[in-house]
């Protein structure tokens, strides 16, 4: 079968963009994978490496000014071998994590998102916890989150139950799934989830199995695979880099490496969405900029004392506050820092080699 753009999730809002944009004199494509500042752009002429334009470049303040896999993109070059991107298309939603190590800086993991996968095996480090941190991710970048249990078949079924009702708990709005890559076990309930033309981002861990359920859901070997590590316990990074594939269902699904640190970058409201019963619970505090921490009349601790809601939602939400106030703050004073270096290098330019003002 001909791929057409809306194998690759074009629709009628893009095909808006395109025209009030003045792009219809260029190529559309979709860019499917990114290596360093290579890219490879797929369009319904087929595939394309390419490169951004100097002056695309040139223009770019930060990394996320830079094409990344899931962007639409305007480019020339779909003649022969190689392209040249010219343009980003708008984004509807991105996912975006802290950048590790990097303070005050966020790193995009993928655009254009419908829904985002939470995969978390149930065999070995399952948390509750890092469920949250995933969820928090989505609902700041707007996007819906689908839970998925993996590798259900390695535990025993009351086990598989207690799980199942502990994440039941803690997650009140977004679906969740528990199958088994080997067996195929709940493979048709979460297949109904998957629909044509949208993109579904694969988050988790290495060693959940990620590849395996990208391999079994695109019916043909795309994706390496592995095994976990008997000293450690921990997967392997099959996956290498981030790529977009097309599902036999029609659904468009894009992979990633492991994620061993999900560090909180949310500027929005993502906390909020996760954690609704603590600020739904916060109305009813004595002081409205309590910190539920050890204020008298503090509603929040109030249901934890009574056991309505979970020590560890509470414990959860202050660390990544904490985290969020610490990025905040990061990113507030490296604007700080570049408006003064700004200042400074516009003085500069209006003085001449002497030191004397034009």
């Amino acid at each position: 079968m001909k791929l057409n753009l809306s194998h690759l999730g074009y629709n009628h809002r893009l095909a808006q963009t395109r025209i009030e944009n003045n792009l219809t004199e260029f190529e559309i494509g979709r860019v499917i994978a990114q290596h360093k500042e290579r890219y490879v752009v797929k369009t319904e002429a087929g595939d394309f490496e390419a490169e951004v334009t100097g002056s695309l470049r040139f223009s770019a303040e930060t990394r996320a000014d830079f094409p990344a896999v899931g962007d639409w993109v305007a480019l020339t070059g779909c003649d022969g071998d190689f392209a040249v991107i010219h343009q980003i298309y708008p984004r509807f939603s991105t996912i975006s994590r802290q950048a590790v190590g990097q303070f005050g800086k966020s790193q995009i993991i993928a655009t254009n998102i419908d829904y985002a996968l939470i995969l978390q095996a149930v065999d070995r480090d399952f948390s509750v916890n890092r469920l949250e941190r995933y969820l928090t991710i989505c609902h700041t970048s707007k996007v819906s989150p689908v839970i998925v249990l993996t590798k259900t078949d390695l535990i025993s079924e009351s086990l598989r139950a207690e799980i199942l009702e502990k994440v039941q708990q803690r997650v009140k709005d977004a679906p969740v799934f528990a199958i088994s890559n080997e067996t195929r076990h709940g493979y048709d309930a979460l297949c109904q989830v998957i629909k044509p033309g949208k993109t579904f981002c694969l988050l988790g861990s290495s060693g959940v199995g990620k590849s395996t359920l990208v391999n079994n859901l695109s019916g043909r070997n795309v994706m390496r695979t592995g095994v976990i590590s008997g000293s450690s316990n921990r997967g392997r990074h099959i996956t290498s880099h981030r790529e977009l594939i097309l599902l036999e269902n029609g659904g468009i699904l894009i992979d990633n490496p492991g994620m061993r640190e999900v560090g909180i970058a949310d500027t929005d409201n993502g906390l909020e969405t996760t954690f609704d019963s603590i600020f739904t619970l916060a109305e009813n505090c004595k002081f409205k900029d309590c910190t539920h921490t050890r204020e008298m009349g503090c509603a929040v601790l109030t249901a934890v004392e009574s056991g309505s809601l979970d020590s560890g939602v509470l414990d959860n939400y202050h660390k990544m506050l904490k985290e969020k106030s610490v990025f905040e703050t990061s990113v507030r004073e490296k604007r700080k820092q570049a408006k003064i270096f700004g200042k400074i290098q516009k003085d500069y330019q209006k003085k001449d080699f002497k030191g004397r003002r034009h």
